[in-house]
């Protein structure tokens, strides 16, 4: 265990040397946050508790998307391409001879970058959208509690997504087309562009129930007290039931593919 906290520490330090990037990073969410914001206002004008939310709660589910964004990996986990090139160039057989598990040293180095990101790019963008709009705040600390583990369990599902498309550069060899297939899942299926509740009929029903709904959908509407008491503890479990599905899967994967190294010789 000491080993994967020491690798977590060094992905938290690693992304907050690029200081830069995440003033970019922060500036850019707050364009987009501010855009979408002004486009969700006129659609809430005409169409009043679209979705069941108010203004105040659609205008909050903004800046928890621009906050999220890289902490759940909507649109790409940060580390897919680096792991795509190691093994596209060979570098991963000197990862399968570490005395470490691969994807719990991923998901170390991933948890450590997420903590980051939420500090780093997510803290800033929603302080600068709630002096703008002055939107819906969580009821009180609990709430804000209840919040940050929805979202831990959020970045655990959007990790687990991110290593299955990661693991198919093995059989692939340039795993960039599956990467844009799900960079486009990630955007439409996750409620990033507009609310899944929003969605209508059989399209809003599946959607929600796909794994994408965990990265944004399911935290804002912690967020907003949505979920109370056994409601919670469901959201809750559909998100730490489809990071099970998905770490299980990522470690088939990453079981098939370590044999194929071995049979190719590598």
């Amino acid at each position: 265990m000491r080993l994967y906290a020491t690798v977590a520490a060094g992905g938290f330090r690693r992304h907050a040397t690029y200081r830069v990037a995440t003033a970019a990073g922060v500036f850019t969410n707050s364009v987009f946050g501010l855009v979408l914001s002004y486009t969700y206002i006129a659609l809430w004008d005409a169409r009043p508790h679209l979705g069941g939310y108010s203004m105040d709660d659609a205008l909050a589910y903004v800046w928890i998307g621009q906050a999220l964004l890289t902490v759940c990996g909507m649109m790409g986990g940060g580390f897919e391409n680096e792991l795509i090139e190691r093994i596209r160039t060979g570098d991963i057989a000197v990862d399968l001879y570490r005395p470490a598990d691969l994807q719990t040293w991923w998901f170390s180095a991933n948890l450590g970058r997420s903590a980051y990101q939420l500090l780093g790019r997510g803290v800033a963008p929603m302080a600068l959208g709630w002096l703008a709009f002055r939107f819906t705040l969580p009821a009180g600390p609990g709430s804000w509690l209840a919040f940050l583990v929805a979202v831990a369990l959020g970045s655990t599902v959007g990790f687990a997504l991110w290593y299955v498309v990661a693991m198919s550069a093995f059989w692939l060899l340039d795993g960039q087309g599956v990467v844009q297939v799900a960079w486009l899942g990630g955007l439409f299926f996750s409620g990033m562009l507009l609310p899944l509740n929003v969605f209508p009929g059989a399209l809003g029903e599946v959607a929600r129930a796909l794994p994408w709904a965990s990265l944004l959908q399911v935290p804002a509407d912690v967020y907003l007290g949505t979920y109370e008491g056994w409601g919670l503890a469901r959201a809750y479990a559909f998100q730490g039931g489809w990071a099970l599905v998905l770490l299980v899967v990522g470690r088939a994967v990453q079981a098939a593919a370590t044999r194929k190294v071995v049979v190719q010789g590598g």
